[in-house]
């Protein structure tokens, strides 16, 4: 068995097995029938809240903790979510699941609205604050003070801590960002791969060199017009042909349920594949289960967690049911999936195919801005996890600033390893899978547990804003409220 044989048997048959998509499935069912379909109900409230973030900046929030403003912290969420998963994740799942992986990458969008919906709430709810009164949060302190302390299940908050933990470090050695935009930016101009991963490690340097603040602020002003050619583009080419949109919809449809044959240079799929492949990235694209957007909102400064957990819907929304499917539709729509390409060499052809080599080159530029601001968001969601493995250690800044300096270096290197190995694009997507399967086995585990604490604060939040049912004056919007309390009584 060959090395990429191996990788494939290891991510599909084990770690992106059928457990884990029933997992993930089950999860959004039982999590969506407990707060009675509130994704579908509350949908144009969701919607609303998000887009109204963007017209009020210069309003205050009633808690001033924080970090980030919400429109900000969405933007970097954002930021973070739309990108390479998007453009080369999605194309992969194409070119090794077939046309069928975007009908389960809808699925599991549907539940992954209210599956991010809960991890972003919990965060804020459980976050923690740091000498200099900013907030953090994120799913190994949801897991620690929800299931650790309140629930008192400490060997299951250890054991689900850690793995999360090792998993999501694993993002750190493990990073496709910088491949993915060598591999488009080279494959357009005709450059060296390692030339082009250089001056994108530099131009990250720069970007992440300002801290939290920083990116949070580069990703406000970036994601909206990113978002808008992109979306612009994929649909003049959708709309150039639309009379092919039917028999498109009727092959993922098609493929979903039965497969698709070996055409072109396509191998075929299974079911079983069109399905592991279309949650896997899914889940890459928009994060949802993943526990990383979390670490971003946590920082929010917001009076209620409902309202930075709207903010969840929205994203998953965008990302899987707009942006994705544009790719989607525009790969199968100009009849590039079946060409043997892969990755975001995949999309960019189909662009090229559907408006011509002026908008491969202007997508390719696309690609590099979308891939700082995915890296840079990868950046602040693993400094959470660092900061709360370190705790207030007295060499908390130095550890900080150890890791500031080299992130970019590890995503580097993969790109001289795939370069000198001759790895495809697949091959390489297959290590940033088995990255995202341990930290979404440990944060989907954490958010079934703590599902009746998510349940109470939409209750709460219906109560207060919304005019259903009766304030609970005793109920605590933030459990660091509860912690100062239970301080102040132990003083007392």
């Amino acid at each position: 068995m060959n090395f990429e044989n191996f990788m494939i048997t290891l991510i599909w048959d084990y770690m992106w097995g059928l457990p884990m998509v029933v997992l993930i499935l089950a999860t959004g069912l039982y999590i969506t029938i407990r707060t009675r379909f509130f994704q579908f109900t509350n949908f144009k409230t969701a919607i609303k809240h998000a887009v109204g973030s963007i017209f009020r900046k210069g309003e205050k929030d009633e808690n001033e903790t924080g970090v980030l403003s919400p429109m900000e912290a969405m933007s970097t969420a954002l930021g973070t979510t739309i990108g390479v998963g998007n453009i080369g994740g999605v194309a992969t799942a194409i070119a090794v699941g077939g046309p069928g992986a975007v009908f389960w990458m809808w699925i599991a969008g549907m539940f992954g609205m209210i599956i991010k919906m809960s991890e972003i709430t919990l965060a804020v709810h459980y976050r923690s604050k740091d000498k200099n009164n900013e907030a953090y949060g994120g799913p190994n302190y949801y897991m620690k003070k929800g299931i650790g302390i309140e629930k008192n299940w400490k060997p299951v908050f250890k054991i689900l801590s850690a793995l999360f933990a090792f998993g999501f470090m694993t993002g750190y050695v493990i990073n496709i960002q910088t491949y993915t935009v060598s591999e488009a930016v080279a494959n357009t101009f005709d450059l060296g791969m390692i030339g082009v991963g250089i001056v994108y490690t530099i131009a990250l340097y720069v970007m992440i060199s300002g801290g939290l603040k920083s990116v949070g602020k580069f990703a406000s002003k970036m994601v909206p017009f990113m978002c808008a050619f992109y979306l612009l583009g994929g649909l003049f080419i959708i709309l150039k042909n639309v009379g092919m949109l039917p028999s498109v919809v009727g092959l993922i449809f098609q493929s979903a349920f039965s497969g698709s044959a070996a055409f072109g240079g396509f191998m075929g799929a299974s079911v079983t594949l069109a399905i592991k492949t279309g949650m896997a990235r899914s889940v890459f694209s928009n994060e949802a289960g993943w526990g990383s957007a979390p670490m971003i909102h946590a920082s929010a400064k917001v009076d209620h967690p409902i309202k930075q957990g709207l903010m969840g819907i929205f994203e998953v929304f965008v990302d899987t049911f707009i942006i994705c499917s544009i790719t989607c539709l525009v790969i199968l729509i100009t009849g590039q999936w079946n060409s043997g390409l892969d990755g975001a060499t995949l999309t960019l052809a189909a662009f090229e195919t559907g408006i011509g080599s002026f908008g491969r080159i202007i997508l390719a530029f696309g690609v590099f801005l979308f891939g700082l601001t995915t890296s840079s968001g990868v950046y602040a969601q693993i400094e959470v996890v660092v900061r709360y493995l370190i705790g207030e250690s007295k060499k908390k800044d130095l550890i900080l600033q150890i890791y500031k300096w080299t992130y970019p270096i590890p995503s580097l290197a993969l790109v001289f390893i795939a370069v000198y190995m001759e790895y495809p694009g697949t091959t390489v997507w297959l290590f940033s899978d088995a990255s995202t399967a341990l930290p979404i086995f440990a944060n989907i585990v954490a958010l079934l547990i703590l599902a009746p604490k998510f349940t109470d604060l939409i209750k709460d939040y219906q109560a207060r804003y919304m005019g259903i049912g009766k304030v609970d004056p005793n109920f605590k919007i933030f459990y660091e409220k509860e912690e100062n309390e239970a301080a102040k009584r132990k003083i007392g």
